[in-house]
């Protein structure tokens, strides 16, 4: 311990924010019990440094008594007299007891110390700073991989991503640089813990706010999330500015903004829907990319009934479910979906839905289902009419034929008769 020593003491002081008050009290405190440890004495005793030489001394406290009852720890009031006359019963008399050799113990004592209270330091000052950042996205590179759990490196310090975080088809390569969520920061006693996500929802969001300035201007706002990681997600956007396209300023030009971040999420598809107050109409969009031809909802029960064309059942449902999925969480309604021809079936019969009857043309030239039965049935009275003329025509043509074959028996005989009579 000497000046050089506490000279370290303040560059430490403004280089990392430790106070030199603070470090001196925690070396006295140190020292003590390397007295105690070091000297085989468990008398109460002081250890006084020099803030400016660092000079250490060891104070020896004693109570002063009438008579002793506990050894090392008290002093009869005549010996402290013999000291200082002043004294008096119930006063504390300390003495300078520094052992010639401490000085090596003190100073190995007072570096551990140090080192100490810098790692606790450190690990305050990277909470601090990381506490700060929760809920926010961070580059991270994968440092290693242990049952499942991904742990990578923030910066200073280290975080992890559980195995529930981590999304089921990523491959994470070491030295691999990786957007994460940050979820929690815990204090412990190894420090400070950073647990982040690439699974979270709010993972998609922050990355749309990194490539759309509009999302960060708050001229376009994300009204919902819905997101199963690796597989798809859909988010449902909107904007107050009338001449703002809230999916367009999110897709970018030519694809370009969206492209970055399925690029981060390892190609994961996004579908970015409009979001509306209308449930009718948010329910049909977040159904896309399918078509909706019809929208009932039940505002009591939350629920939602949905009809598609035929041939966009299978697209409205999506691959194992997971488009009609993802609707629902992002709607918050119930949704069930049915294909025209499943719903005339339930609401007219079997019968019915099977006519072959083009609704949807006749539909798009002003007639309805009705109009159109009745002008077929008017087509099949008209058609009966003209079989019946037919009819009548061919029994005028079959007398006329009969007429012409007698004509040609009677000719011969009168022109015989005429041979004859010349």
């Amino acid at each position: 311990m000497n000046a050089e020593f506490m000279n370290a003491l303040n560059d430490l002081e403004h280089e990392k924010g430790l106070k030199k008050d603070i470090l001196i009290e925690a070396i006295e405190m140190a020292l003590i019990s390397a007295y105690k440890r070091h000297f085989g004495n468990n008398q109460n005793a002081r250890v006084e440094i020099d803030p400016e030489t660092g000079e250490i001394k060891v104070f020896a406290i004693k109570q002063v008594v009438e008579e002793i009852e506990e050894d090392g720890a008290e002093i009869t009031v005549e010996e402290a007299r013999e000291i200082n006359p002043a004294y008096e019963v119930g006063d504390t008399l300390e003495t300078e007891v520094t052992p010639s050799e401490f000085g090596r113990i003190a100073a190995q004592t007072a570096k551990q110390v140090v080192v100490q209270r810098l790692r606790e330091a450190e690990r305050g000052i990277i909470f601090d700073q990381f506490s700060e950042k929760e809920n926010e996205v961070l580059t991270a590179v994968v440092h290693r991989i242990e049952r499942g759990n991904v742990y990578v490196e923030i910066g200073r310090a280290e975080g992890i991503i559980p195995v529930g975080e981590t999304v089921y088809n990523e491959r994470y390569n070491i030295n691999e640089r990786i957007k994460v969520y940050v979820l929690e920061v815990k204090k412990t006693n190894k420090g400070p813990q950073i647990i982040v996500s690439r699974t979270h929802p709010s993972l998609i969001k922050k990355l749309f706010e990194l490539e759309v300035p509009e999302i960060r201007q708050n001229v376009v706002q994300i009204k919902s999330i819905a997101r199963e990681a690796g597989g798809r997600t859909k988010i449902a956007v909107w904007s107050e500015e009338k001449d703002v396209d809230p999916v367009g300023a999110c897709v970018g030009h030519k694809g370009t903004r969206i492209e970055k971040v399925v690029e981060e999420l390892n190609g994961e598809k996004i579908d970015v829907v409009p979001w509306s107050s209308d449930p009718i109409e948010f329910i049909a969009n977040a159904l896309r990319p399918a078509k909706v031809v019809m929208v009932q909802i039940n505002e009591d029960e939350k629920a939602a009934k949905v009809i598609v064309p035929d041939y966009q059942l299978s697209l409205a449902i999506g691959k194992e479910g997971q488009n009609a999925r993802l609707a629902a969480k992002l709607t918050g309604w119930k949704i069930d979906i049915k294909s025209q021809t499943q719903m005339e079936e339930q609401v007219f019969g079997e019968e019915f839905a099977n006519a072959e009857i083009d609704y949807e043309s006749d539909i798009a030239q002003g007639f309805d289902v009705v109009d159109a039965i009745n002008e077929e049935e008017a087509v099949e009275d008209v058609e009966e009419d003209l079989l019946l003329d037919i009819e009548d025509a061919e029994l005028d043509i079959e007398d006329v034929p009969q007429e012409a074959e007698e004509a040609p028996e009677t000719a011969p005989e009168e022109e015989k008769e005429t041979e004859e009579t010349e």
